[in-house]
């Protein structure tokens, strides 16, 4: 009887038992499904906490890059400093040849005189009093010392140092003295740049400036190149420009990179008084960029424009043309002007 009992009971209970698992299968589906609808939900919220992480990762590698770089600018010949960046989602690329400086100045007030690179290999000298009686350039590649002849100032100077990278230009008078110095020094930098989910974002690090884009959007001028004018206590008017160019060698790439910063020698190309102060500067980062640093080199300058104050502003001026297209120069209001131009050169390498 008990047993006709039980095998009756079986039945119930297995049906019971797949019951219960169907039960627990669905439990499970249901709270799969409320977790995959709080993830989905969430998601942009994750994405834009790890872009975060990583922006303030990248803006931090800059910030040390950028430190590096002043010790070993400011370090002898040959001397620097080794640094190791553990980087996942950054990669740091060199920037080749990408800002342009012209700078010349009259070193004696008693002549005006201007030099024209006509190309790599040969340049022209003009002068507005005929005081000037030799040249010499100075390139990577060496040094060559010329005679102008006052008959043919104005003719092309050839010359067999020609580098596309750097050159400085010194006239000097009957007396061997140095009265005029013209320089062009095309400068690299380092870019860091940082994969994000709304894009790539990229730091350009060029001559102590810094210039950053999110994804498509435009370049956006963080901090310009150093160029500072003050007054001195007599009254006179000091422009001091820092230009560093950072040359790389091999790849750098991610990951766990360690770095050498090492100085290839300072050079200091203006030290005292100048007339006739004048310089141009072009950064191919993007076409956005030397507008912004014009701009902010000429604020002071657009006040007082509009103010109706231009005879007695002290600063940065435009050379022709309002928008510094032509170039730039100083407003002194009468007061002499000293310049102190330095330039670092450094060799980052793996």
């Amino acid at each position: 009887m008990d047993g006709r009992r039980q095998r009756a009971d079986r039945p119930f209970r297995d049906e019971q038992a797949v019951s219960e698992v169907l039960g627990v299968i669905m439990l499970l589906a249901m709270v799969m499904t409320i977790m995959a609808g709080v993830i989905a939900f969430l998601q942009p919220y994750l994405t834009d906490f790890e872009d975060n992480v990583n922006w303030k990762s990248a803006n931090g590698i800059a910030d040390r890059l950028d430190d590096r770089l002043a010790v070993a600018g400011s370090s002898p010949e040959d001397v620097g400093v080794r640094t190791t960046f553990a980087m996942q989602s950054t990669e740091i690329q060199p920037l080749d040849f990408i800002e342009t400086w012209k700078i010349e100045a009259d070193l004696s007030p008693n002549d005006a005189i201007v030099v024209e690179r006509v190309d790599e290999s040969s340049f022209t000298v003009t002068m507005q009093n005929g005081t000037a009686r030799s040249a010499s350039i100075t390139t990577p590649l060496g040094t060559e010392s010329h005679v102008i002849g006052l008959a043919n100032a104005t003719e092309p100077i050839e010359h067999d140092v020609g580098s596309e990278h750097w050159s400085i230009i010194t006239v000097y008078d009957a007396d061997d003295q140095p009265i005029h110095r013209s320089v062009t020094w095309i400068l690299s930098g380092l870019e860091v740049s940082t994969e994000l989910g709304q894009g790539e974002h990229r730091i350009a690090m060029v001559n102590h400036g810094r210039a950053e884009r999110f994804g498509d959007d435009t370049w956006d001028l963080q901090q310009t190149p150093l160029v500072h004018l003050d007054t001195l206590v007599n009254g006179d008017v000091r422009l001091t420009m820092a230009l560093r160019d950072v040359t790389t060698t091999g790849s750098i790439g991610s990951g766990r990179v360690p770095l050498d910063f090492v100085s290839l020698g300072g050079l200091t190309v203006f030290s005292g008084e100048v007339w006739n102060l004048r310089f141009t500067m072009r950064n191919i980062v993007d076409q956005i960029v030397t507008p912004q640093i014009h701009d902010a080199w000429l604020t002071d300058y657009t006040l007082n424009r509009a103010a109706g104050t231009l005879d007695q502003h002290v600063g940065i001026s435009p050379w022709q043309r309002a928008s510094g297209t032509d170039g730039f120069t100083v407003d002194t209001a009468g007061a002499p002007l000293h310049f102190e131009l330095d330039v670092s050169r450094i060799e980052v390498r793996r």
